[in-house]
């Protein structure tokens, strides 16, 4: 038995090290702004979170907002289990208790600080509760908007981040005629490549995509949103390593076009 035990303990250790590794490999020529990011890029590998923390991971950061927020909920979870009034209490908390302020491009960070949200960092923010309470759900990337759509009991239920009031959509006909605005054409092209993920839709236009992406393809496109920033004010060279991470987390046209397009802006200037 005391064989067996030390074996387990062996194979445990040469797993997290080789995980451990494999962050580290992925890693390796990626530019980051400070140790603390690529702390969290690393462990972020296993756990998305950390990954979601580490876009402008400067200075000290806490997390007791979080964990106020998870003591409330786990003890209606606790009463409740996957119940609506439970989807309900993880959306109406979460604006409550972090989505303070709406802002075009506010990084997880900001939320996380000063209570400033987008949908991307907003919807990362359900995503993962959603999570740890076992619903089940998808994450949507549409041209320039991020939300969730929640499967409960057969029903869809849409939760739409930047709407603190009617942003949970439970009516079925609601949620068809959401969807439909948002409905991709596949003969349709993105029309901008350095427009963030931000707010709802408001052009009423044809949309090029509408997929469904994981929380670490979600946290490359908090970095490609971040990567615009610099972009814009025509930091070409910070936007390309922006958009490098982006790509080592979601390998995606828009990502991949913005980061041509960066590099060539950055040569053309180099050349002036």
């Amino acid at each position: 038995m005391k064989k067996v035990f030390l074996t387990y303990i062996l194979i445990s250790a040469l797993g997290f090290l080789a995980l451990a590794q494999e962050a580290i490999g992925i890693s390796e020529g990626l530019n980051f702004d400070s140790s603390s990011e690529k702390e969290l890029w690393e462990a972020g590998q296993q756990n998305p979170y950390l990954l979601f923390r580490a876009v402008e991971a400067e200075g000290s950061l806490s997390d007791d907002k979080w964990d106020d927020l998870v003591a409330i909920l786990d003890k209606k979870f606790k009463k409740k289990g996957t119940h609506l009034n439970v989807l309900r209490n993880i959306f109406e908390k979460s604006h409550q208790q972090l989505f303070k302020t709406y802002e075009q491009h506010s990084t997880f960070n900001d939320m996380m600080i000063v209570g400033k949200y987008d949908c991307v960092s907003a919807s990362a923010a359900l995503a993962l509760l959603l999570d740890r309470y076992g619903f089940h759900y998808k994450v949507v990337e549409t041209d320039y908007h991020v939300f969730i759509v929640v499967n409960h009991e057969g029903n869809e239920i849409i939760l739409e981040s930047t709407l603190p009031i009617g942003g949970m959509i439970t009516a079925a006909s609601e949620v068809v005629s959401y969807l439909e605005g948002y409905k991709a054409d596949e003969s349709v092209a993105l029309k901008s490549l350095n427009q963030r993920l931000g707010a709802p839709k408001i052009d009423l236009s044809d949309n090029a995509i509408f997929r469904k992406v994981n929380l670490t393809q979600l946290a490359g496109l908090q970095y490609y949103n971040d990567a615009i920033s610099h972009f814009n004010e025509q930091s070409f060279d910070k936007a390309s390593a922006q958009l490098h991470k982006a790509l080592q987390l979601y390998n995606s046209e828009r990502i991949e076009g913005l980061k041509a397009l960066a590099e060539e802006q950055a040569s053309l200037l180099a050349s002036n």
